[in-house]
């Protein structure tokens, strides 16, 4: 019985070193055809297909504003520079953008939607239903009749949040927020859109919403007293301790007013 000669040490690893070299060579060609292929004109991202809560963009003005943006193919585009490039849109909060081969992309869009206005007159500054401050075009706006918020940095959440808190207890009235600001000291400030200024003073939700209900509840009587509305309330001062102090239109204790203040207490 014949058996085979065993191969001296240095063939073996001859043998090794040949079959490793071809391995690596395969790889590199390999990588370098996948690499060309993801190059290759047919894989340039040509189209865009839009979902969503959208109102202020379509495929094709994304296609003008942010498709020259984009860089790579569909194999090597960074989708999450990608997504940041989408959301640098002025209407734009979120984005999900995923490839559609061979050379397209879906992007589903949440949009902002705009509930407040915030800061000072003037400002361009939208608040979203999140309570997050953004920028965009008032022209593009759906209704331009939404209420001014404001107060310090960082703070639009609790404002828009206090907006939400406040408004249903004054429509028992009709009487609706118009600008609600939140002071540097913590303190709260509104005016209603007949032009009412109310302080509401600072202190927790609860210790607020307790001063509204008493006013809620006895304003009607303290005008009536002086033949006026509610909506000829020129100010409304609810930081007392036991009533609020009221200011009326027309009505005055001396000759050159047109203001009278009356204090109102618990009834």
């Amino acid at each position: 019985m014949k058996t085979n000669a065993t191969l001296p040490l240095d063939i073996k690893l001859m043998n090794g070193v040949a079959s490793a070299l071809f391995g690596v060579l395969v790889l590199v060609l390999l990588g370098a055809a996948l690499a060309y292929v993801q190059r290759l004109p047919l894989f340039a991202i040509r189209g865009v297909t839009v979902t969503g809560d959208v109102s202020h963009y379509n495929a094709i003005s994304l296609r003008a504003n942010v498709m020259p943006r984009l860089q790579g193919t569909f194999f090597t585009l960074d989708l999450h520079a990608a997504r940041q490039v989408f959301e640098t849109m002025p209407w734009v909060r979120q984005a999900v953008v995923k490839r559609d081969f061979p050379n397209r992309l879906k992007v589903q869009l949440q949009e902002h939607q705009a509930v407040a206005f915030w800061g000072v007159e003037g400002d361009a500054r939208l608040v979203n239903s999140f309570g997050e401050v953004f920028e965009a075009n008032l022209g593009e706006l759906e209704q331009d009749d939404l209420p001014r918020l404001s107060g310090p940095e960082g703070q639009s959440a609790r404002v828009l949040a206090m907006l939400n808190t406040l408004q249903p207890h004054l429509a028992q009235l009709e009487l609706t927020l118009e600008q609600l600001e939140l002071t540097p000291r913590g303190g709260w400030r509104a005016q209603l859109d007949a032009g009412t200024v109310l302080e509401l003073g600072s202190g927790s939700t609860d210790e607020l919403l307790a001063r509204l209900e008493r006013f809620l509840k006895t304003v009607t009587q303290a005008t009536s007293r002086y033949n006026r509305s509610v909506e000829q309330l020129a100010s409304v001062d609810l930081r007392h301790v036991d009533g609020y102090a009221i200011r009326l239109n027309g009505v005055s204790t001396v000759e050159s007013g047109d203001v009278k203040k009356v204090i109102q207490g618990n009834r």
